[in-house]
């Protein structure tokens, strides 16, 4: 059973609470939307979707995989302009000749149960970063292939090829493919995005609104580094760690390159914000942070992370019954709602209905928090110590972390 799967406990016959007015969802202003992180509407992941397919870091070297398996590397940021090496023309032709474009196919039924066959169900983009033996490597935004039952890529001479799925993170927003190496002529290079500063040019490269415009150019600057946004993903709430750019991103670039002026790939464009008023904030996972995980994806077909053992409700979910013990100035936290036989915290002695307010010293306001905490900061086999409620006492436990993959 995956973590954090809400699944609330059993009630006694309760009186029915007061209802609240429900929450707006709207922003309060532009600025604390960018300060508070991306909600709501406002948030676009930049595929071309015919139907719904889904919706987005660990930051750590790359892994070193074995002699002979195909690896990802980062290489350092040129400074040298590409006017200095050619025109700006010349640089973007050769990166452009890197670009794909993607296309989820899936299978459709009409109301009446009758199949009628494989359609297009979504298209995004994909950046070629090595060509091993007779296989090429895509790295693209996992929600450009979730759900895809085949997949179908498009390179810059009008060649089209099957893919097949190496791994795919739904967390993380990103996933790798592999094609026949045959159709590949030009891969690019990972740049060290650590050395990206406020100001510096940009291009993004990709299909925007289909594969009718493919490998599309827009040129910008980047706007802020290390921002933080939240985003929905299918495998639940996660803070992404992305690059701002006003470099046009739109329906349809998701997965595709965002390159410095020496043509190095610096990020993969994943989002945009898309409001009434709002221009050229568009957003691209670093390449410092897509690396490890398409590296672990290569070696291991998925991304490995620690595992609790539990199911999870957050405190603003939780009925008024089972909060009524806990002293006065706890109003956040976590409750467990189902403990994994034989997990960690089974083992740890977590117990149905205690209440996590803390990991390790840092605080827990909701269940998106402890995943944080655990998939940025902890690893298989550490212990954490977890600050519980348990009829309104509080406790310490300390509870050995296994190994669990989530993926999309």
């Amino acid at each position: 059973m995956n973590d954090f799967y809400h699944n609330y406990p059993q009630l006694p016959p309760q009186p029915e609470p007061e209802k609240k007015p429900a929450k707006s969802g709207k922003m309060k202003s532009f600025l604390s939307t960018i300060s508070a992180g991306v909600i709501g509407s406002a948030l676009t992941l930049a595929a071309v979707n015919y139907t719904d397919i889904g919706s987005s870091i660990d930051k750590q070297a790359p892994t070193q995989e074995s002699s002979g398996s195909p690896t990802a590397n980062l290489v350092p940021a040129s400074t040298v302009s590409s006017t200095e090496k050619g025109t700006v023309a010349d640089m973007v032709e050769k990166a452009s000749k890197a670009i794909v474009g993607i296309v989820n196919l899936q299978q459709q039924n009409n109301p009446f149960g009758d199949t009628q066959g494989i359609v297009e169900r979504g298209s995004g983009s994909g950046v070629i970063f090595k060509k091993d033996g007779n296989k090429a490597y895509i790295v693209t935004n996992n929600h450009v292939i979730e759900n895809a039952e085949k997949l179908e890529v498009s390179f810059y001479d009008g060649k089209n090829a099957p893919a097949e799925v190496v791994g795919a993170d739904a967390l993380t927003d990103l996933a790798v493919i592999k094609v026949d190496a045959k159709y590949v002529d030009q891969t690019l290079d990972f740049a060290d995005s650590s050395t990206l500063r406020p100001g510096d040019e940009v291009f993004a490269i990709g299909n925007p609104l289909g594969q009718d415009l493919s490998r599309t150019v827009t040129r910008g600057i980047v706007s802020a580094i290390n921002r933080s946004i939240d985003v929905n993903t299918s495998a639940g709430e996660w803070k992404l760690d992305v690059i701002q750019t006003d470099a046009a991103i739109n329906p349809g670039n998701s997965g595709g390159a965002l390159i410095n002026t020496a043509g190095q790939l610096v990020g993969i464009n994943s989002l945009k914000i898309s409001d009434r008023g709002v221009e050229g904030l568009g957003f691209a996972i670093p390449s410092n942070n897509v690396v490890p995980i398409v590296n672990e994806m290569i070696k291991n077909g998925k991304v490995e992370r620690p595992y609790l053992g539990v199911s999870l409700a957050d405190y603003d979910q939780i009925h008024p019954a089972f909060l009524q013990d806990l002293p006065k100035g706890v109003d956040s936290g976590t409750m467990v709602t189902f403990v994994q036989p034989g997990s960690g915290a089974d083992k740890a002695g977590v117990q149905k209905q205690d209440l996590i307010v803390a990991i390790n010293g840092e605080k827990v306001e909701n269940s998106a928090d402890l995943r944080r905490y655990m998939y940025s900061s902890a690893k298989a086999g550490d212990k954490v110590k977890l600050k519980i409620y348990r009829n309104g006492k509080e406790r310490t436990i300390e509870v050995t972390l296994t190994g669990n993959s989530v993926t999309s």
